[in-house]
Order: structure tokens, then sequence, then C-alpha cells
């Protein structure tokens, strides 16, 4: 791979954002799930905090209830204190990544051939540095937005939230005083699509809804035994019948406001038939690109068989096996999906929620969108916005238990070959660097006219 040129940086922010995103990704901030062997964002934290400080903020920094757990918090102040403040909210930490499958090691924050590369280089060092960017050219500038504006760096999301923002909306609510208004990932980005007259158009996704996040462990009992027995009652047996019902069932499709209203507006400009009540509407998805998986895991509940655990010699039948599923449910289907789910299940085996996070959703009108929009169209003529629903989960799940109003908002113009949704926890994770100037550009006019 070779360096490429790009548009050339017009502000302060413009200037550094490649080059903090970069260093971000070279802090090695892998969640693994488990505290024992997660690192923690510690590092990674006090680099942003110094950041901030040499710029000329007050940072607080807050360990989550955990050590490593860090997150840092500065305050902007604005014009009009009478108005509720805007949290701009990123998360430091990545899922982990093996550096034998990558083209460049996951954690070099290489610039190489018009992208940074590495992990977290989309989910979200990328929104992170454009954050701290503008945040730093801000102060310095002496910049007044028309609100106070919390620029919040936390820990834990890859997780869900425990030792990040469910711990900071429980245990410190007071770093969120006036803050009636949020924006993070995942949204903002583009979607190229072909109009009615047959012109490429972008589409902008803004994140106003996701669906409930859970992980649930099965266990199945039978009876220990040496394995050369008649099958009497067998736990592995009665686990696999289960897990495979659940891997091969479809929930029912269940049309949200948010997904509704995206499949009309896509329909509006394009002209292709996504009624929902349509023989083939996974088929013209498809047509979308690479992005109808995340819409398409928007239409209907999910139950995916991710972790198997049983037994500890070949001769030997365990007396348990154990599961882990991955359920995203959609608003106002959590009690019809468990009942679903359990029917599935069958009898003999227990469940038990390991993580429960709630949906979110929120409409898609008001000053917050139209600013999005505003700041879209001053830098793309041929954008709009849209909404639509994530199929994972965010730290507004948190966020939203204070009465904050959330969006997904990271805005990037993106080359419409990238296949952008593989990039999320995917090999060779990597960000266009013209899409992070384009990022900075339109976050700024959007933070001046919030």
């Amino acid at each position: 791979m070779e360096s490429t040129s790009h548009s050339a940086p017009s502000s302060a922010a413009e200037s550094e954002v490649v080059d903090l995103v970069s260093k971000l990704i070279q802090f090695d901030t892998s969640n693994t799930g488990e505290p024992a062997t997660t690192k923690g964002e510690r590092e990674a934290a006090e680099w942003v905090a110094a950041r901030l400080e040499e710029a000329g903020y007050d940072t607080t920094y807050v360990e989550s209830g955990g050590p490593g757990r860090g997150n840092v918090f500065a305050r902007l102040p604005g014009a009009d204190p009478s108005r509720g403040a805007l949290l701009l909210h990123g998360h430091l930490d990545v899922v982990p990544a093996e550096p034998e499958d990558w083209s460049v090691h996951p954690f070099s924050g290489a610039v190489v051939d018009g992208y940074v590369w590495g992990r977290g280089a989309i989910d979200m060092k990328d929104m992170v540095g454009m954050l701290l960017a503008l945040a730093r050219q801000y102060k310095r500038e002496g910049t007044v937005p028309p609100r106070d504006l919390v620029f919040a760096f936390v820990a834990d999301e890859e997780a869900g939230g425990k030792y990040g923002s469910q711990w900071l909306v429980e245990h410190r609510p007071d770093l969120f005083e006036g803050v009636t208004e949020a924006v993070g990932e995942v949204g903002g980005f583009s979607l190229s699509v072909t109009n009615k007259e047959g012109e490429e158009r972008r589409l902008y996704l803004v994140e106003t809804a996701e669906k409930g996040m859970g992980w649930i462990r099965l266990t199945a009992r039978g009876t220990a035994g040496h394995g050369s027995f008649l099958p009497e009652d067998n736990a592995v047996t009665r686990l696999a019948g289960a897990v495979a019902r659940v891997g091969a069932h479809t929930f029912p499709l269940v049309l949200t406001d948010a997904v509704r209203e995206f499949l009309g507006a896509v329909t509006d400009e394009t002209g292709l038939d996504l009624d929902p009540e349509g023989p083939d509407l996974s088929g013209h998805l498809a047509k979308l690109g690479t992005i109808s998986r995340i819409i398409g895991a928007t239409l209907r509940d999910t139950a995916n068989p991710t972790m198997l655990d049983a037994g500890y010699k070949a001769n030997v039948i365990p007396q348990t096996a154990h599961a882990v599923l991955d359920c995203r449910v959609l608003p106002g289907r959590q009690a019809a999906f468990e009942r679903e789910l359990d029917e599935l299940l069958g009898p003999g085996i227990e469940r038990e929620w390991i993580t429960k996070l709630e949906p979110y959703e929120t409409t898609f009108d008001g000053h917050l969108v139209d600013a999005m929009n505003a700041a879209i169209l001053a830098h793309d003529p041929q954008g709009k916005t849209v909404p639509y629903m994530l199929s994972g989960g965010t730290d507004a799940k948190a966020f939203s238990k204070l009465g904050i109003r959330c969006f997904g908002f990271a805005p990037l113009q993106l080359p419409p070959e990238l296949d952008f949704a593989a990039l999320f926890h995917g090999i060779d994770e990597r960000v266009p660097v013209d899409a992070l100037l384009f990022g900075t550009r339109v976050l700024d006019h959007f933070l001046r006219n919030s």
C-alpha cells in the first residue's frame, strides 16, 4: 500500500483530525467483555484529557466501576445558558483484533491508500478524533457555540456500558447536568443511491432508533456418565437441539416508525418497490448494497447463537452444557419475543439474561434534526438526511435514562464501493481520510448552528 493525497484541510480541526484518529487507534483499548482480560481505557483517556487541557479545558477524569476504565468529560459554555446542553459522546474501547488476519497491524493507525487503518477506525475513534479536533479548535479560537457543549469520551461501550455509560448515569449524573440532547454513533454516513432520474444521490442515515440488546446464557442439565453408554439424558444433545432451533428460526416482520420512514424515503428517492407488504422486500433491499444487512436486521427480532461450552473430556458425558444467544429485540416486542423464544427452546433449557438493555427510539424532527440536514446540505448539495434504526446498540441506551434525546450522527461521505457495514468489528477496518475531513466540516457547521 502507498500513501495517497487527499483534499487539503481548511481549518485547524481538519489539519489535525487524521493524526488524532491515527494516534487514538494506536492505543490498544480492546474490550473482551471480561474484566480480567480487558486492559481498559485509562491510557487513551488520559491522552485525550491531556489534549483537551493543552487547549485550555478543565477536564474531569472518572474511572467507572473498575480500575483502568477511564472516562473524560469537558464542557464548553455556550451563548445561551438557559438552553439545554448538547452531549457529544464517543467510546474509547474497541473489540479485539487478531493481527495475523489483517493487511496492516490493527493498532498501527497506518495512514495509507487514502485511509486511516486500524481497530476502531469507524467504531468509533473516527468520531472521537473529530470531536477532539473541534473541541480543541473552539477553545483555542474562543468560539462560543449557541448552547453548552459537553464532550464525553467513555469506556466499555462494546460490552454494554456496565463499566462506562451505564455506571456513569447511575453514579455520576452530575456530569450530565443540563443536558437535554445527545449525538453519538452510528449515523450520518452516506448511502449512495440512483434516483428516479438516473442520477447519483447520497442519503445520510441519521440514527433515531436502535433495537434492544440482550445476551442470554442457556443451560441444559443431564446425567453425567461414560461416553460409551447408550444416550439417555444427554445435556449436550438437548442444548444442541435448542440452539439449532433458535438459529434456524425467523421471527415475524414488524415495522417500527423509523424503519417505515426509511423505507418510504428511499422509495420516494429511487422508485424501488420497498413496500413492506410486497412479495420481495428483502430482494429489493439487496439493491441498496451492503447496507441492506443492517436494514434487513431491523425488520424483525433476531436471536443468534454465538457461544457454546460443554464437556471436559472426549469419553465423559457432561452433566451440563451452556450456550450464549445474542438477542436484538425491536421496541415493543420484548414480551412477545420471550414467549416465542421459550417455545423454541423447549423443556429442560434454563435461560438467564447476562445483559439486558432496552431499545431506544425518538422522532425525526425538531431543531437538532434541521441543523443536521442543513450541515449536510452545506457541504453536499446532493445530500439528504433520512432516519433509520440501528440493528446494534450504543451508549444512547444509558443516556436516554436521564431523559436525554439521543441521535446517531457521525457524518462520513463514503465511496459508493466501500462495504461500510462489513468494517464494523471486521478485518481491515479503515476510514477514508476524505471522509474524516468531510465529517469534521459537517460537524463544525452543525455545532455552530445547533
